[in-house]
């Protein structure tokens, strides 16, 4: 097993918040490393128009805009590798990564390793994702504007994604699984009372429709209790059943919420213990569980990059 020289920094995740940490690192002669991990480019690979990040007046496609992030990064001296950390050891500096057979080194770490989405993991679903399946209403729900769509998810997330796409939709079915709902009182209250809101209980998707269009056309649904089958006619599809942080590498090294989300301080320090961990700073939606904006990560990266500027120059680098 070899070693390869102790870096001045190493980036986990090559979304927009670890992209622009590489931009910034970059720009100090930090000859940044980025790990792309198991999702490169992050959730913006799988996006179609970008209509809300600054400079862009006419919109842009989310993987072109990430190529391009990507390209800049590159300019500056990052170098971009497949790899997925898969172990680490904060206890000992410089740091160790676990990267397949090898140990890199490294003074500090950027982690913008992100959250993937919940799926349903339905073929038809994993074909339409950008093309009327989507995990972000925020994101997306503008392109729907007077259609009928329909949110899945019982919880505070899913109830957050139907009363947001009530904006533009003329209609939202929140489907829920069970008779359950995990939700908050007060949030499912909000959605139950809402006139533009339809509830169907105890349903499951078996089926988008549309997929040789590459367009929403429905959803074949079906009824557990009674098994009864039915189509429902909406033009998209949004998961509101929540996100996976990828964090699991830190478990026991850092401080994480009960979702597995990183804790941080001050927007990008990591603690272990309520204690402050030097050298190692989290970005992106690795620690941000509330915004998920391809430009409050990439803010996010920034505030990361400047942190460890800083680190290294008060240790002498």
């Amino acid at each position: 097993m070899s070693e390869i020289t102790t870096r001045d920094t190493v980036i986990l995740g090559s979304g927009c918040s670890g992209l622009t940490a590489a931009i910034y690192t970059g720009r100090a002669n930090l000859k940044p490393l980025v790990l792309e991990g198991h999702e490169p480019g992050g959730q913006l690979s799988i996006t179609t128009l970008v209509e809300n990040f600054p400079g862009w007046p006419e919109g842009i496609q989310g993987p072109e805009l990430i190529e391009n992030i990507k390209k800049q990064a590159v300019k500056f001296g990052a170098e971009l590798r497949m790899g997925h950390v898969h172990a680490v050891d904060l206890t000992k500096h410089p740091f160790e990564l676990h990267v397949g057979k090898e140990v890199i080194h490294t003074r500090t770490l950027i982690i913008a390793s992100g959250a993937s989405a919940r799926w349903l993991n339905l073929p038809s679903e994993q074909a339409l994702i950008g093309h009327g399946v989507s995990s972000c209403a925020t994101c997306d729900g503008f392109f729907f504007s007077g259609k009928e769509i329909a949110v899945i998810g019982g919880g505070d997330s899913a109830m957050e994604e139907a009363l947001f796409l009530t904006r533009f939709a003329t209609k939202v079915t929140l489907i829920n699984r069970s008779e359950n709902f995990r939700a908050s009182k007060i949030m499912l209250e909000r959605a139950m009372a809402h006139p533009q809101i339809e509830f169907l209980s105890n349903t499951v998707v078996e089926e988008v429709l549309g997929v040789d269009e590459k367009d929403v056309k429905g959803l074949r649904i079906k009824n557990r209790a009674s098994g009864e089958e039915s189509i429902l006619p909406v033009s998209a599809m949004f998961l509101g059943i929540g996100h996976e942080p990828n964090a699991r590498a830190f478990t026991g090294m850092l401080d994480l919420d009960e979702d597995g989300y990183i804790k941080t301080t001050n927007n990008v320090l990591t603690t272990k213990d309520g204690v402050i961990i030097p050298g190692v700073f989290a970005c992106g939606d690795i620690q941000d569980r509330r915004y998920r904006q391809a430009i409050t990560a990439a803010g996010s990266g920034c505030m990361a990059a400047l942190e460890v500027e800083k680190y290294l120059e008060e240790h002498g680098r």
